[in-house]
């Protein structure tokens, strides 16, 4: 009897295990027919029109390529320069040999400066599409433990983001491999397993060093979570991790170091002189404080005042004076430094309190926001820093899952002006129109109240629910784009070009702060 009770144990393990075997299969199926369909998309997308990163990156990989390694940083050849850390760098070069077995024009640093042939940019659209595969394997990785309904919304959310299609393959850069190693990060994080954690976000700040704004949440997190149990053990464990990071950075800056160029590449890396804000305005507090300063100014000499409206711009694309204002304090980049880490510190004290693994997307994803919202010249594509990890915590409480809704139209919203070619229109407006399908059906399911259905119609109660807040400021979205798009054209031609981007990005501003101060609470409470 006891036999036959042991074989009939062994037996329904043997059935469990071949289920869970059957199950991660489909799983993977799944998360590659996502994966498939969002490559179509961008292959169809190659044709479009590209940014002048197009050229950045195309320069870089003649860089890499043409010249040995004491030389990138210091060559100018072309006004795109080399100022992204070294591990990108290597990036570069190991895609520079591909490029020149496709075009030997490519990577030659004379010859090759504003290339537009069909072999570039076949190859270096190809080239994001595939190094999106990390992307895959971070969503993967992260998702791989959840239930199916929270994971396939991740991975719809994630690999169909309308953000990244808009700034990688039309705009054109490489977020989504790097925003994969993030994933990665995060995922063994989530697993505590904490030591990989901070050696991926290592690797990740040597790829591009604009992610440093999570820093401080890892550097707390880590010293609580990993290395807070005990002097010997947390001794040996801060040595541990501190010897991994500085193996990593050492990797990355030891031939830079060893030539004595680290402080140009330092340079390169950080260059304040440009302004306090991109060309175009990112969404951030300092639309703000700039339209503030310039309604004093005006009101001021209105009124018989003597105000001096400086030269300088706030938008130096390259290199140029810091921001100046005429009425206001003037904003350096140490400022905005303080203001971002102040505006972190809320999330900093959680982490130390409560170095929960399920929170630290949540913390990883307000850090960036306030990098985003108070750092200087942030560019309007940094917004998916932290729109990806959100995505994330989307599916962890519907709360969560409305705000989602929210912002994440709105990061995408804000990146129309990237687009301003009139063929791209439709492909803009299409993919967010997609993507807030996506999220209505899927928290609307995701959330669904199973007990309340309506046994006539099928309909299923929900309780992802718009608030009217919300859903008047997305009115709000409609009526901007029609004023910028079609009544500002049509009543005022070419005069006064600035104030569609400016009432797109002030309004979007509103949304961003919204979301901020929500994120805030959240952490808080």
């Amino acid at each position: 009897m006891g036999f036959v009770n042991q074989r009939s144990l062994m037996l329904s393990v043997y059935i469990g295990a071949e289920m869970d075997h059957r199950e991660e299969n489909k799983d993977r199926r799944l998360l590659l027919w996502f994966f498939a369909v969002a490559t179509a998309v961008k292959l169809l997308l190659i044709p479009s029109y590209r940014s002048t990163d197009f050229e950045v990156h195309r320069n870089w990989l003649a860089i890499t390529h043409s010249l040995p390694l004491t030389r990138w940083y210091f060559d100018e050849t072309s006004q795109w320069t080399l100022d992204y850390p070294p591990f990108f760098a290597y990036f570069e070069r190991f895609l520079s040999v591909f490029a020149r077995v496709v075009d030997p024009r490519i990577v030659n640093l004379q010859s090759g400066i504003d290339y537009g042939a069909e072999s570039v940019v076949y190859f270096q659209r190809i080239s994001v599409i595939v190094s999106d595969l990390c992307l895959l394997y971070g969503v993967y990785r992260l998702t791989r433990k959840l239930e199916p309904m929270k994971r396939n919304l991740i991975c719809a959310l994630v690999i169909w983001s309308p953000g990244l299609l808009i700034v990688d393959h039309i705009h054109f850069q490489y977020n989504g491999f790097l925003l994969g190693w993030l994933l990665l990060s995060i995922s063994f994080l989530q697993e505590g397993r904490d030591l990989l954690g901070g050696f991926l976000f290592a690797v990740i700040l040597c790829f591009k060093h604009l992610f440093a704004v999570a820093a401080p949440v890892y550097f707390v997190y880590l010293l609580r979570h990993y290395c807070w149990s005990g002097f010997v053990t947390g001794f040996r464990r801060l040595v541990t991790i501190g010897a991994v990071v500085v193996a990593v950075f050492v990797a990355a800056y030891g031939p830079f170091i060893y030539h004595g160029q680290i402080q140009q590449v330092i340079s390169r890396m950080f260059p304040f002189g440009r302004g306090l804000c991109h060309a175009y305005w990112a969404p951030n507090f300092w639309v703000f404080y700039i339209i503030l300063d310039k309604g004093l100014a005006f009101s001021l000499r209105k009124l018989g005042f003597d105000i001096r409206i400086p030269s300088a711009s706030f938008t130096g694309g390259l290199v140029g004076n810091s921001s100046p204002f005429a009425v206001l304090p003037q904003i350096t980049p140490l400022t905005t430094f303080a203001l971002v880490l102040l505006a972190i510190s809320p999330c900093l004290v959680k982490a130390w309190k409560k170095p929960h693994p399920g929170l630290v997307a949540r913390w990883i994803a307000y850090a960036y926001t306030c990098g985003f919202l108070f750092g200087w010249h942030v560019h309007e594509k940094a917004s998916l820093h932290f729109t990806i990890p959100l995505a994330i915590v989307a599916v962890q409480s519907v709360e969560d899952a409305k705000h989602y809704f929210l912002v994440s139209i709105v990061s995408c919203y804000s990146l129309f002006p990237l687009l301003y070619e009139p063929q791209e229109y439709p492909i803009k407006v299409l993919l967010l129109l997609l993507h807030s399908m996506v999220m209505w059906l899927g928290f609307t399911a995701q959330y669904a109240e199973k007990k309340a259905r309506k046994k006539e119609s099928g309909e299923i109660k929900s309780k992802f629910k718009i608030g009217y807040f919300e859903k008047s400021y997305l009115m709000g979205l409609f009526i901007v784009e029609m004023v910028s798009q079609f009544l500002h054209p049509h009543f005022l031609g070419d005069k006064y070009p600035f104030i569609p981007l400016m009432l797109i990005s002030t309004y979007c501003t509103v949304g961003i702060m919204y979301s901020w101060i929500w994120q805030l609470r959240r952490i808080l409470t």
